[in-house]
C-alpha cells in the first residue's frame, strides 16, 4: 500500500496531524508516533526568513517532496491558493504535486491580492483540481479549505456552502480553518458528508471534544513551529538580558528523545 492508500485509509479514523518546517522536525514528529504529517506554508516560509505567502510552487512543492521523503508517514502539503488565480494554475500545480512523493495536498478559496475568491470561481478551482488529480492512477487525497474564519469574515452560511460546492465537485476532505466555537463546527459536520479537518485555535476545543463531535482530522498549523520561535525568542533573551541559562534544564529532559529521531534513517 503506497502512502496515498495510507492517508485516504486514515480518514476512515480520527487522527492528529502535525506540520513540521524542516527534516528536523518531521523526523521528530514520526518517533513521537503520530501517523501522518503535514506542511506549514508559515513554518516553511519562516524557515527561510520570509513572510508566510513568500513561497513559490517549485519551492512548496519541492519541500513537501523533501519531507515525504524523511520519514515513512504520509505527507500532505500546504499548496496554498494553488499558486495561481485561474484554475488552469491551479491544476498545473497539483499536476506537479502529483509527481512527488506526497500523499495528499490542500488548496485555499483566497489569495493574500484578490481576498476571498467568489464561490463560483473558487469552486471552478477545486474541481479543475479534482479532474486533474484524478488524471493520475495514484490519486492525491485532496483537502478544499474554506478561509473565511481565518480571514475576518465569520460567515459560518457561506462557509458551509462553499464546503458543500467543494464536496460536490469530488474534494476528498474538507476543511474550514478558524473554526473556534465547537456548536459551529457540529453544524458544518451535519451538513457535510466528506471528512472534516479542523485547525486546533487558541481557546479552541480540545482534540478530545472535536473527536467526540465527529471531527476526523486535527491539524496544527503553524502552531508548533511558532512555539518552537517562541522558546528560542525565550532563551536568547534569558541570555542576552539576564545572562542566564535556565533554559537549558527545560531542554535537558527532551534531549535523548531529539537525538534518537534525528538519528533514525528516514
Amino acid at each position: 500500500m503506497d502512502t496515498r492508500d495510507t492517508f485516504r485509509r486514515l480518514h476512515e479514523t480520527r487522527f492528529i496531524m502535525p506540520n513540521p518546517w524542516d527534516i528536523g522536525s518531521a523526523r521528530l514528529f514520526a518517533s513521537l508516533g503520530f501517523s501522518a504529517l503535514a506542511t506549514t506554508s508559515a513554518g516553511h516560509a519562516a524557515s527561510l526568513g520570509r513572510p508566510d505567502g513568500g513561497v513559490t510552487r517549485d519551492e512548496a512543492i519541492a519541500h513537501g517532496h523533501l519531507l515525504a521523503g524523511a520519514t515513512p508517514l504520509p505527507v500532505s502539503a500546504d499548496l496554498e491558493n494553488g499558486f495561481g488565480d485561474d484554475p488552469k494554475e491551479v491544476a498545473l500545480t497539483i499536476e506537479q504535486a502529483s509527481a512527488t512523493a506526497l500523499a495528499g495536498c490542500s488548496i485555499e478559496d483566497y489569495s493574500q491580492d484578490a481576498g476571498l475568491y467568489d464561490i463560483a470561481l473558487a469552486t471552478d478551482r477545486i474541481a479543475a483540481a479534482v479532474e486533474t488529480n484524478n488524471a493520475n492512477a495514484s490519486r492525491l487525497v485532496l483537502t478544499a479549505r474554506a478561509e473565511n474564519h481565518l480571514r475576518g469574515n465569520p460567515d459560518l452560511a457561506d462557509t458551509i456552502a462553499r464546503l458543500q460546492a467543494y464536496q460536490a465537485v469530488g474534494a476528498d476532505v474538507l476543511y474550514a480553518p478558524g473554526l473556534v466555537d465547537l456548536d459551529e463546527i457540529r453544524s458544518v459536520l451535519s451538513s457535510i458528508d466528506l471528512p472534516l479537518n479542523v485547525l486546533i485555535m487558541p481557546g479552541g476545543p480540545s482534540s478530545r471534544d472535536l473527536f467526540a463531535a465527529g471531527v476526523r482530522r486535527i491539524s496544527v498549523g503553524s502552531a508548533i513551529s511558532l512555539a518552537a520561535q517562541a522558546a528560542t525568542v525565550e532563551a536568547a533573551r534569558e541570555l542576552l538580558d539576564h545572562g542566564t541559562h535556565e533554559f537549558w534544564s527545560r531542554a535537558l529532559p527532551h534531549i535523548g528523545a531529539i537525538s534518537q529521531a534525528q538519528s533514525e534513517d528516514g
